[in-house]
């Protein structure tokens, strides 16, 4: 189903095991593979979750992975494979860095997937931050703002219905160029990822979704107003979904140490913290489990989709 900002509070997860900072992952993922992956997959299209969803980094430099780690799964190839698994779940990057290539390259990855997955990809799109990554590449960094705006606007040409999109810009510029298969859904939706003041306006002037990365609670209703007051300004009157990463959940009483900012207890307590999301205007929660191992995840995610999301609207 799509998200939508009149439908109810949706759900859905950043994926483990495809990206394994030292920031968030757990032990267990380690040593998890393409069966675990899919298995986690499954239980999120059975248990009702919005999407699943992967991120994007090409190559982590040495001074960097010590925290970033260098498993980072390609997210075309990630998600690919779980679109052949699943049914219903929606499929995001979250996000991908489209300013390391060419838009029309871009266009082609997604597309293909959208058509073959039935329509179900959501582009969540940011700036980038490892200098190396760009250097190596032959992208510019210090323009990557720059750069995105105007590759977030020839996506937006090249990944809609047309079969020969068209775009002048400052960089890129395409025409007479055809691409098929077109997506299925007939232009797939842009999320803009980032809780900058820049990515804020990118999101408002040019998203379908915004994407915070990491703002507290306590502070997303003054960015979500900020975004509001822009998008009126730039004329924008197409509605956006606004989403939030919300605090590690654990449902029910942990037996072990899941850290003092994860969110515990019975699921009618754990919803009743969520609602505030809902309340100061979110459309839709991105939620993430502690765990052990894969059995322990697949069993809290189960446990959310049916004591928990049951009492998100109330």
């Amino acid at each position: 189903m799509p998200i939508s900002p009149t439908g109810p509070l949706s759900y859905g997860m950043q994926l483990p095991i495809q990206s394994q900072s030292t920031i968030y992952a757990e032990g267990w993922e380690a040593a998890a593979g393409p069966a675990d992956l899919a298995a986690i997959a499954r239980t999120a299209d059975r248990a009702g979750f919005a999407y699943l969803a992967s991120c994007d980094h090409v190559a982590i430099p040495r001074r960097l992975a010590g925290v970033m780690g260098t498993v980072w799964y390609d997210p075309v190839a990630t998600l690919a494979l779980l679109a052949g698994i699943t049914e219903r779940v929606l499929l995001m990057s979250h996000v991908a860095v489209v300013g390391l290539r060419h838009p029309l390259a871009t266009a082609k990855q997604y597309a293909t997937l959208d058509h073959l997955s039935g329509g179900r990809l959501i582009l969540g799109v940011g700036a980038g931050h490892v200098p190396e990554e760009f250097e190596a590449l032959g992208a510019d960094f210090e323009g990557r703002g720059k750069v995105l705006d105007e590759t977030v606007d020839a996506l937006k040409a090249a990944l809609g219905p047309e079969e020969y999109p068209e775009f002048a810009g400052e960089r890129f510029s395409f025409s007479g160029l055809g691409q098929l298969p077109r997506p299925a859904q007939g232009r797939v939706p842009i999320w803009v990822g980032g809780s900058s003041p820049a990515a804020v306006r990118r999101a408002a002037e040019r998203g379908d979704g915004w994407l915070p990365q990491g703002d507290p609670r306590e502070k997303l209703p003054a960015q979500i107003a900020r975004l509001k007051r822009l998008r009126e300004a730039a004329g924008v009157e197409a509605p956006i979904v606004i989403g939030a990463i919300t605090e590690p959940l654990y449902v029910g009483e942990p037996t072990w140490s899941v850290g003092r900012r994860t969110l515990t207890g019975k699921p009618e307590a754990v919803a009743e913290s969520l609602r505030a999301y809902r309340a100061m205007g979110v459309h839709q929660i991105q939620v993430r489990f502690r765990s052990r191992s894969r059995s322990e995840l697949t069993d809290q995610m189960a446990v959310f989709a049916a004591e928990v999301a049951p009492h998100l609207d109330r």
